[in-house]
């Protein structure tokens, strides 16, 4: 019991070591993946300023297509309402 105890901690400080040596080795960005993601950040704001502009377009878009229905609609009724007067005119 007591080796096995033994063995496992000392694996167990191997393993310890072992992953902290791995682990300082991989710490750190270099300069070229931080350039990269400079330039991705730069991107997606430009992107994002795009979105919100081909949004606003198209709420403007959506308002004069609105503006245009409801014009079209009030025709449509003044249109109703001369045919139905001619048609009263005629009896």
């Amino acid at each position: 019991m007591k080796k096995t105890k033994k063995i496992l901690t000392g694996f167990l400080g191997v393993a310890l070591i072992a992953g902290m040596t791995s682990l300082t080795g991989c710490g750190g960005v270099s300069e070229e993946q931080m350039a990269q993601l400079t330039t991705l950040r730069a991107e997606v704001k430009s992107l994002e300023k795009e979105v919100n502009s081909l949004k606003s377009e198209k709420a403007k878009l959506e308002r004069q297509i609105a503006e245009r229905n409801a014009k079209l609609e009030q025709c449509n009724h003044t249109q109703k309402l001369i045919k139905q007067n001619l048609q009263k005119m005629k009896k």
